[in-house]
């Protein structure tokens, strides 16, 4: 009789007590995509009228994900050069960053397509103008007044967000400069790194 006893309790025993061998629970699936890497060109191209006068490819890679918890950081790109702006008497010179910065990130949409986010700046110098170092001098045909000359800075930008596929070109922007009618035309192309 011992022996019945003992085997009921040694069996209620192992059904309250979590055995350290049973199987553990499955994880659960995970939904979150992994990061996709993506070659980005980005080309400025300026035009006037029928004549090019600029075809400027920028290439860079960009990390996507998925928009959250973290989403992707900024790939950010910068060029140019730094130009002297005289800023009066007292205040002498001034340097001003000209050129292109582009920020982009990305997060991965649905069936293989990339929301891309896409920041361009660009600035160039376009001419001059002279003007009085000294504002106390009267502006009159002084040949002895000493006058600078100040760059004319242009500019353009654009912000926008673009739902792409991998091997897709888009024409995204087209804008013509105001002053000199030369129209900056940005198409982007991405491309899935294998």
């Amino acid at each position: 009789m011992k022996v019945p006893c003992f085997a009921s309790a040694t069996f209620l025993l192992l059904a309250i007590v979590p055995h350290p061998l049973a199987a553990q629970d499955t994880p659960k699936p995970d939904n979150k995509k992994p990061p996709v890497t993506l070659k980005v060109q980005a080309t400025i191209t300026e035009t006037e009228g029928e004549k090019k006068l600029a075809n400027l490819p920028y290439t860079f890679f960009v990390r996507v994900g998925d928009p959250s918890p973290v989403p992707s950081p900024w790939t950010k790109v910068r060029i140019g050069s730094r130009v002297p702006v005289y800023t009066g008497k007292d205040n002498g010179m001034q340097y001003v960053d000209v050129g292109t910065s582009i920020d982009t990130r990305g997060f991965i949409a649905d069936e293989g397509r990339f929301d891309i986010f896409f920041n361009l700046e660009r600035s160039w110098v376009d001419g001059d103008v002279s003007v009085l170092m000294d504002k106390s001098t009267p502006a009159g045909n002084d040949t002895n007044a000493v006058r600078f000359k100040e760059p004319i800075i242009r500019q353009f930008k654009t912000e926008l967000t673009l739902t792409m596929h991998d091997g897709q070109t888009i024409q995204t922007t087209q804008a013509a400069d105001p002053i000199s009618g030369r129209v900056l035309t940005i198409t982007l192309t991405i491309n899935v790194m294998k």
